[in-house]
């Protein structure tokens, strides 16, 4: 038997770009059988901004536990949990600061803190355009620090055909970034 052994939490901020938090989520139940645990923790604009995006709450249907975003005795908040990915999808650029800050106001930036501790994944989606040379330069501490920063620019050559599709060019980068097998479009086929 297959051993479990990806750790995951999802952190969802009030960034525009919802339809990536569903896709990263609904890909995520479906590879269950590989994944020990995924943890969500939303920030109050992210929910805010998925009802006002997606025309719905269907991030309460998701079957991951849910920690609220100033829980700080979430296991993954310490090293110890060996959470070994931190996924920030969207990841807006005041959150993106603060964790280059080194600022663990809630939940989600002492998540990204604990990952970069420990030396383990650390995978931020921004979706901010046009960008300043305050994030730039915020983008480049979190990538020396051994964090990912994964623009959602979605790719075109799979020819996708509906919103989530495009979504999932990004969503599929990620989870090949995180280490975890899917079956997705790789360059080259048709």
């Amino acid at each position: 038997m297959e051993t479990k052994h990806h750790k995951i939490v999802v952190a969802i901020t009030g960034a525009s770009g919802s339809i990536y938090a569903k896709v990263l989520l609904d890909k995520l139940e479906k590879l269950k059988p590989q994944i020990q645990d995924v943890a969500l923790v939303m920030s109050d604009n992210a929910k805010l901004v998925w009802e006002t995006e997606l025309g719905n709450k269907h991030y309460l249907n998701y079957t991951f536990k849910t920690y609220h975003k100033n829980d700080f005795m979430a296991p993954f908040a310490s090293g110890s949990a060996k959470y070994n990915t931190v996924i920030v999808c969207p990841c807006s650029m005041g959150t993106l600061a603060r964790i280059a800050g080194g600022i663990s106001n809630d939940l989600i930036t002492r998540a990204a803190d604990v990952v970069l501790k420990e030396r383990r994944k650390l995978i931020l989606i921004t979706r901010d355009t046009p960008l300043s040379l305050i994030h730039i330069n915020n983008m480049k501490t979190i990538t020396e620090a051994g964090g990912i920063v994964c623009p959602a620019s979605p790719s075109f050559y799979s020819l996708p055909k509906t919103f989530e599709e495009l979504a999932a060019t990004v969503i599929d980068r990620v989870l090949d970034l995180a280490g975890i097998e899917q079956d997705a479009y790789r360059w080259g086929e048709k």
